[in-house]
This record gives C-alpha cells, sequence and structure tokens, in this order.
C-alpha cells in the first residue's frame, strides 16, 4: 500500500513537470486539425485571362446574414435588382445607369417592407417577394406599382413570370399562381417540408405548359402550369441518414431547362439530367451541391459544399476535371462566361476556371463582402450580387 501511495506522488510528479511536453504532443495536431477546417489560402498563379470591370452599382443595404441569396435579373438589355431595404432598381445592362428606381410607401403602423425575393422579369412585369409573404408587380417600363397580393410564407427567391401568371414559391413549402394583369390568386400547390431544411428556396421556372419546383424534401416536381396539377415527381438527392442533419437534401439552386432536358443538383451532392416531358433520369452522379448548375455545350459545371468545383460531361455525367483550390471558401454556384466558369466566394473573390479543365485562369474581388448567390450572365456580362447590396459587371477582354 506505501509503495503505491509513492508510485501514485511519484506519477503526478512526472505529471506536472511534464505537462508542456505532453501539451507538446496534442498542439502540433490541435493545430493541424484547426487548420484543415480553415478556408483555403488562394493560391498565386500566373493569369491567363485578363478581365474587367465595366461598371459597379450599389442598390442598397443587402441581406446580410438572411441567406437568401439575391441575384439580379436582366430583360431586354436592362438589369433589374433588389435589396432587402433598398427596393428595386432598373439599370442599363452595358453602362450600370440607373433608369428607375422603386421604394415602397410604408404603411402607418407597419414595420418597413424587406424585399427579398427576386425580382423576377417577364410579360412586362418585375415581381418582387417580401418576408412577411408579399407580392409586388411592377412596370417594367417605369417601375410604377401594378398591384400586391400576398402567399402565406417568406418569398426568398425570384418569382416566374409565365403565359399571363406570375408564380411564387414561398418558404412554407407552396407555389402559388397569381394573374398577372391582377394578382389574384388563380391556384396553389402545396409540398410538405422535412423536419429540418436548408435556408434557401430554388426559383420556379417555367416551360412550355409546365413548371419545373424544386423541393426540400430532395424531389424535383413538374407542375401543369394550367391548374398546378402534379405530373411528374423525381428524387434527386435521397434523405438518407441517422439525423435530420444528415438527411437535408433540398432542391435550392436554380434548375436549368435546356431543350427538352433539365440540368440540377441538391445539397445532398446529386447532381442528375432528366428527360424535361417525362421525368425521366438521363444520368446521375454524387458531384454537386445546393449552389445550383450551369450548362454550356459540353459540360454541366457544378460545385459542393466542399469548395469543389466540378466539370461533368454533358452527355454521361461523368466528371471531366475537378478544381480543389477553393476548398472550404463558401463558393457560390458557378456560371459560365464564354469559355471559363466563375464562381464567388466568402471574402467577395470572384474566381474564373477554364471550362475545358478547370483550371485557374483569373481571379478579382467584387468588394469586401461575401458573395453566396450564383453570378448571372447575359450577353456576355457577368453580374455579381454581394450580401451588402453591392452589384458589379465583369466582361472578359478580347
Amino acid at each position: 500500500m506505501k509503495l503505491k501511495h509513492v508510485a501514485g506522488i511519484a506519477l503526478v510528479a512526472v505529471a506536472l513537470s511534464g505537462c508542456s511536453t505532453v501539451k507538446g504532443w496534442f498542439a502540433g495536431k490541435d493545430a493541424e486539425a484547426k487548420k484543415a477546417l480553415e478556408p483555403a489560402e488562394l493560391v498565386k498563379f500566373e493569369p491567363t485571362l485578363k478581365v474587367g470591370r465595366i461598371w459597379s452599382a450599389n442598390v442598397g443595404k443587402g441581406e446580410g446574414r438572411i441567406g437568401v441569396r439575391q441575384v439580379p435579373a436582366v430583360a431586354d438589355g436592362r438589369v433589374y435588382a433588389a435589396a432587402v431595404e433598398g427596393g428595386v432598381h432598373a439599370l442599363d445592362l452595358q453602362t450600370g445607369k440607373q433608369i428607375w428606381e422603386y421604394k415602397p410607401a410604408k404603411e402607418k403602423k407597419k414595420a418597413k417592407l424587406r424585399l427579398s425575393g427576386g425580382p423576377g422579369v417577364g410579360d412586362g412585369l418585375v415581381v418582387i417577394g417580401t418576408l412577411d409573404g408579399q407580392v409586388i408587380a411592377l412596370d417594367a417600363a417605369d417601375g410604377s406599382e401594378k398591384w400586391r397580393a400576398r402567399v402565406p410564407g417568406e418569398v426568398i427567391t425570384a418569382p416566374a413570370v409565365a403565359q399571363g401568371m406570375v408564380f411564387v414559391r414561398s418558404n412554407d413549402g407552396r407555389t402559388t399562381a397569381l394573374d398577372a394583369a391582377s394578382g389574384e390568386r388563380r391556384w396553389f400547390n402545396a409540398q410538405e417540408l422535412p423536419s429540418l431544411t436548408v435556408r434557401g428556396n430554388a426559383p420556379v421556372v417555367a416551360g412550355p405548359g409546365v413548371l419545373f419546383v424544386g423541393n426540400d424534401d430532395g424531389t424535383l416536381s413538374a407542375l401543369a402550369m394550367q391548374d398546378g396539377r402534379p405530373l411528374w415527381e423525381q428524387t434527386i438527392g435521397t434523405p438518407e441518414g441517422r439525423t435530420e442533419l444528415e438527411r437535408m437534401a433540398d432542391v435550392d439552386g436554380a434548375p436549368v431547362l435546356e431543350g427538352n432536358n433539365l440540368y440540377v443538383t441538391s445539397f445532398k451532392n446529386e447532381t442528375m439530367a432528366i428527360e424535361g416531358p417525362s421525368g425521366r433520369p438521363l444520368w446521375s452522379r454524387d458531384h454537386g451541391g445546393g449552389g445550383g448548375v450551369a450548362v454550356s455545350s459540353g459540360n454541366v459545371v457544378v460545385t459542393d459544399g466542399k469548395g469543389t468545383v466540378f466539370g461533368l460531361d454533358k452527355t454521361s455525367g461523368s466528371a471531366m476535371w475537378s478544381q480543389q483550390a477553393l476548398a472550404r471558401r463558401s463558393v457560390t454556384g458557378p456560371a459560365i462566361q464564354g469559355d471559363y466558369v466563375v464562381v464567388g466566394d466568402y471574402k467577395g473573390y470572384l474566381h474564373w476556371l477554364h471550362l475545358g479543365d478547370g483550371a485557374l485562369a483569373a481571379r478579382e474581388r467584387s468588394g469586401r463582402d461575401r458573395v453566396i448567390a450564383q453570378p448571372i450572365v447575359a450577353d456576355g456580362v457577368l453580374l455579381v450580387q454581394n450580401v451588402d447590396g453591392k452589384l458589379t459587371a465583369w466582361r472578359l477582354a478580347n
């Protein structure tokens, strides 16, 4: 017993005297583990592409941490952009010159409207949704207010306008069709929500007589445009796992409709090509994420939650290349500008990658605030909106 007591004292003494040494054993491992979780540092490279900023504009106080991924819309040479507390702005695509500005009038004893969904553009209308479920339609020519309607739930994605109707996806899982002339409700379709979902919604995509709706349960639905009748439903990301967190499979990025085919990706890192009329899968691959897809003549480009950018073969879905230099930088969904792929990141940087092999080609900074919305390209101009409401336009140099 005495010997055990002495041995115990000796062990304590060794532990106390050597605590700095023991810390040293684990310090390196802790530092390595911490570094492995940090965003990748930007690597230096020799640019092979020249990119020029052609204009920038502030469209108001942006979304900050709301997470709605506001993105502009383009029609007839105009850019329509909104910010949560900045109203709606119509700008010239080539120069950024403001054409008109709309700010919703504040009603007495009511909070200021926060514009969160859209804008969406079509049939001479610019349509925006709010965090309290209002839908506001403006005249695209001069920004005058045409009508207001209300839907249940937040509107945090762009409405679609087609065939005399406005289609609104709200955060409660409903798709509502409103009359484009009056705002009167024509029909609605309700989708049951999982217990836990990703913050965000995929924009409704309009096809010939059909609406395509990405759902929070990992499915894509096709609805008849005239009455909301379900035509088919296809699972993009299977909600598997032991916990609600592991089962999240939301389709939050905008599906891309090209001809008869749809390309869509999910939070579960699944990307699928689908025959639009029938819903039949053409191919499926386990690369992708919640940010959306970009489609070129031969490629489908996606980004995953780890920051990897993938170029997939458009015909088969097989991976042609991957770029991991932007790991953990919270990269956006991709856009295609010419022969290049563009993504933004959490520090406001924009990265151009070669479409053929994914190699880094150019890097510019849109601002000091993060970019979470998928960039868009119209008439060769890249448009990027950050969370502070700053909108920048970029063109590739000749």
